[in-house]
């Protein structure tokens, strides 16, 4: 069935989730009014309450009940929509046949992966089978990973229109305030877990190009690591205090370097990339650095070694927040983010990118951006590329302007 003769412009999977409900919640208010839209899931009763708590707007929404592990019955779903927006996760869990059922049905995809893993398993399965069919197989489409992935996208389209050359060291910094909620932390053991029972992903979560289109021909810039405990200053003048170790560093440059390796390298073979987050500049501030970039590591650490064993996975089943779970409503409304991307071109010519917006960063804005994900790959003038893609690549401009006109600043300056 070709694009044009679809039932639907857009299917939300997983709309009955904690993030799922917020990206339903979004589309309700920000589809056009004519947009065709339905909501699946495996519960029809849940689907009907979340329907029913939409308004008017989502009143005559569809409801299609699918499990993420009924083959034929995600084959079905893809098979009647233009695109599949998934909420669904851990997706090394549960999301592989749904991302095969759409790169067979040339039906476009978007999800929230964090999970290099679930990734490199998508190219290596999907990538022929979604060019054949023309579908955008398109992960990370929340604040894993656009704010990093664009804000080096319009770095390289400002760098090209001033001909400044091509960008070389580049540096992101986070500024946020969010909650964590209970998928986030079920995702992080999934991973460990795959680790745990393959080794071969640990190599997928620590090489800085394992997300590459080909990370034979990467060119060898040396070591580049995700762990930091450094002042601002040095990465820019303008910046105070100290940076620490982002937690979402290790995915989010594994996509931006995918970007720059499905578009030939556009950014530059010498480009060198890194994210850190702000750690203040209080007296103490060196101090809480360290102890975030040494708890990052040993949560990581302990989380593993837990996973590996039935007892460990009880243990963290007791103490860990529950998956479908997530920051109250008045949390989630008074979180922001800013992410401000330097770099420095081969001719010296300085830029800084700007990505921020209001709300809980991966629950209230993520949901904004995984909606507006959806809606641009129904209704935009996109790229021929297909594929499996990043944010930067499948939409590029198409969706930073609508994530301007949604009420974030996205812009660059000249420094």
């Amino acid at each position: 069935m070709s694009m044009a003769d679809r039932e639907f412009d857009l299917v939300l999977f997983g709309a009955t989730g904690f993030v799922g409900g917020l990206t339903a919640e979004y589309l309700a208010g920000a589809a056009p009014a004519d947009a065709r839209i339905a909501l699946a899931g495996r519960s029809p009763d849940k689907l009907t309450t979340v329907r029913d708590g939409l308004g008017a707007a989502a009143a005559n929404w569809p409801l299609l009940v699918a499990d993420s592990s009924d083959q034929a019955a995600l084959d079905a779903l893809a098979a009647r929509t233009r695109v599949v927006v998934t909420t669904v996760g851990p997706y090394l869990r549960y999301g592989l046949p749904l991302a095969q059922a759409c790169a067979q049905a040339g039906t476009h995809y978007a999800d929230l992966t964090g999970e290099p893993p679930f990734i490199r398993e998508c190219i290596d399965r999907f990538t022929e089978q979604a060019v054949g069919t023309g579908a955008k197989i398109v992960n990370s489409c929340g604040y894993d990973s656009i704010p990093s992935d664009l804000n080096v996208y319009q770095l390289y389209r400002r760098s090209v229109e001033d001909n400044t050359g091509e960008l070389t060291d580049t540096t992101m910094v986070a500024w946020l305030k969010g909650g964590v909620s209970g998928g986030t932390v079920d995702a992080l053991r999934a991973m460990m877990e795959s680790v745990a029972a393959d080794p071969a992903n640990g190599r997928i979560m620590t090489h800085p190009y394992s997300l590459s289109p080909d990370p034979a021909v990467e060119p060898d810039l040396g070591r580049q690591s995700d762990q930091a405990l450094m002042r601002a200053s040095a990465i820019d003048p303008s910046l105070h205090g100290w940076v620490a170790t982002f937690i979402m560093g290790p995915h989010n440059t594994k996509m931006v370097r995918r970007s720059n390796g499905l578009l030939g390298w556009a950014y530059g073979k010498n480009f060198r990339y890194r994210e850190v987050m702000s750690a203040g500049s209080s007296p103490v501030a060196p101090l809480a650095a360290a102890g975030l970039a040494g708890g990052i590591v040993a949560g990581v650490a302990a989380t593993a070694v837990l996973s590996r064993a039935a007892a460990g996975r009880r243990l963290l089943d007791r103490v860990l927040p529950k998956p479908g779970t997530g920051p109250s409503e008045k949390s989630r409304r008074n979180g922001w983010f800013t992410s401000k991307t330097f770099t420095r071109t081969t001719s010296g010519a300085k830029y800084v990118a700007t990505f921020s917006g209001t709300g809980d960063p991966g629950y209230q804005a993520t949901a904004v951006m995984l909606g507006e994900s959806g809606l641009c790959l129904a209704f935009d003038e996109l790229p021929a590329l297909a594929g499996v893609l990043t944010p930067a690549t499948a939409m590029g401009d198409a969706l930073i302007e609508r994530l301007r006109a949604a009420g974030m600043t996205i812009e660059v300056d000249r420094a």
